[in-house]
């Protein structure tokens, strides 16, 4: 086992989602269950982006935009891109999770079911 199952309070936390397809719906759609405190960092948006209480920054990344931000999803499918950013993020002391390469992850998301004040969560520790 690779990952600790902790849970993180996330409501005062400022997230940051890098890109804006399909996967970074995936990712912001959980995290709407939780919070509202998630910008999303694209180029582009899914339709689906606009959908949800979330700040919409339509750019693309550049070093240094992970300033300010206690967690981050790197969503891209650039995979050198996603390393370059996930190494800046470290430097920074900032956890990053790299959807769709759990090696580089410092966390995974894991499935969740919640209802009221109970929230199981199913993890693979990044396999599929």
């Amino acid at each position: 086992m690779e990952f600790l199952p902790v849970n993180i309070r996330i409501n005062t936390r400022n997230i940051l989602i890098i890109e804006g397809g399909k996967v970074a719906v995936h990712k912001a759609a959980i995290l709407s269950r939780f919070t509202s405190r998630v910008t999303v960092l694209a180029p582009q948006f899914h339709e689906k982006l606009r959908e949800l209480p979330f700040q919409l920054v339509c750019k693309p990344y550049e070093q240094g935009d992970i300033a300010g931000y206690q967690l981050i999803y790197i969503c891209t499918d650039n995979h050198a891109l996603n390393k370059e950013i996930k190494q800046e993020a470290a430097r920074a002391g900032i956890p990053a999770s790299v959807c769709d390469a759990p090696h580089l992850c410092d966390f995974t998301s894991p499935a969740i079911f919640r209802q009221e004040n109970l929230t199981i969560s199913v993890a693979t520790d990044g396999k599929k």
